[in-house]
């Protein structure tokens, strides 16, 4: 069929509205007519070469929708299911599937390859060229084919347009505190980058009873929605945060310092490494440069006070586990997805989105689709 996409042709260059020709389920696959899709800083490093892919890619990871068509062999999804997209494929039966660790998914090898999971070729082309789909979904296009590996199904009352940011921010964000981040009710945690990923940390670490949740962001604007959405106490850069911690907990620190900013850079690392308590941990959610290496870390207090700088991504536990839990949390009242989304787009405005997005307009920016696009 022929649809439309946001196509990225090259480093640096803006997102381009082509049409582009999506191809029918094969195996195991499922076609999706979306309802909207997040716009993540993680594609825009797509634009800015920091993720490397190759080009022409149509962006876009974070969706919601419904089923329409379903391959050969599609046992988990039947046509008008609603789903939202998992940016980590879960195969559920490589190593680390079968370890309870679908969050590093041995198909997640392919993210950023453009080659189909099935049959390593592309479902989108354009011209008869293949495309790559940002992480085997390219969800800036309101029909996507991809993976049943890739999809997980959520209950109908669920509001769709919401439930997109599941497939990433939320679900990364929260597990960054609750998961791998390991909150307890009385710890300290500090939330550096308050955009859709650091606004779901603090709920997360919120939800999970801490006594200081700690917001760091140099925008009044997402200061504000952080104490709207469980921070106890906002600062403008880890500079002025530090002594505040330490005051706070008296000179123990901060039981995990979490960094979501939307480019991690090595110089981040010592001062979350300074809040960061004797035997706590720094987890580094954040996307860096895929070229860069050189980090700030100081040995000895490494060494001495244990402390762990920790990676993770979908914060640490597997889309099939996480996004269940997180809809509880959902009817529970814990969890605000109405909040979360300040500005929804047309496909067609989404350079303009991401403009808004570097200039700190949002917390998550979203694009809509309707009867106009399907």
């Amino acid at each position: 069929m022929k649809t439309k996409a946001a196509v990225l042709h090259g480093v640096n260059e803006d997102w381009k509205i082509e049409e582009v020709e999506l191809g029918d389920p094969v195996a195991g696959e499922v076609q999706v007519r979306l309802v909207s899709s997040g716009l993540c800083h993680s594609d825009h490093h797509l634009r800015t070469g920091q993720s490397p892919a190759p080009m022409p890619v149509v962006g876009g990871h974070e969706g919601a929708g419904v089923v329409v068509k379903v391959g050969e062999g599609v046992t988990r999804f039947a046509e008008g299911d609603h789903v939202v997209t998992a940016f980590i494929p879960a195969c559920g039966v490589c190593g680390p599937c079968s370890r309870g660790q679908q969050n590093i998914c041995d198909e997640g090898a392919g993210l950023l390859t453009g080659k189909a999971i099935s049959d390593k070729t592309h479902r989108v082309t354009m011209n008869g060229e293949g495309l790559t789909q940002m992480c085997l979904l390219g969800t800036f296009s309101p029909y996507i084919t991809v993976n049943q590996a890739s999809l997980v199904k959520i209950e109908d009352d669920i509001p769709l347009q919401q439930a997109a940011l599941l497939g990433c921010g939320i679900a990364t964000g929260w597990g960054s505190a609750t998961e791998i981040g390991g909150t307890k009710v009385g710890d300290t945690v500090v939330v550096v980058g308050i955009g859709g990923v650091g606004i779901n940390a603090v709920q997360g670490a919120s939800a999970a009873g801490a006594r200081h949740v700690v917001a760091v962001d140099p925008v009044k604007f997402k200061r504000d929605m952080a104490e709207k959405l469980g921070a106890t106490h906002t600062f403008e850069s880890m500079e002025e945060a530090i002594p505040a911690v330490g005051e706070m907990t008296w000179g123990t620190m901060a039981n995990t310092v979490i960094l979501t900013v939307g480019e991690i850079k090595g110089e981040y690392i010592a001062p979350a490494m300074a809040m960061t308590a004797k035997g706590g941990q720094t987890v580094v959610v954040g996307m860096g440069d895929f070229q860069a290496m050189d980090v700030k870390l100081n040995l000895f207090d490494l060494t001495l006070m244990q402390k762990r700088v920790q990676g993770a991504i979908f914060g640490g536990a597997g889309p099939r586990t996480q996004v269940p839990k997180l809809l509880n949390e959902y009817r529970a009242g814990k969890l605000n997805l109405a909040d979360l989304v300040t500005q929804t787009y047309r496909l067609e405005e989404i350079n303009k989105a991401y403009d808004d997005m570097l200039e700190g307009h949002n917390i998550r920016g979203m694009v809509v689709f309707d009867e106009a696009d399907w």
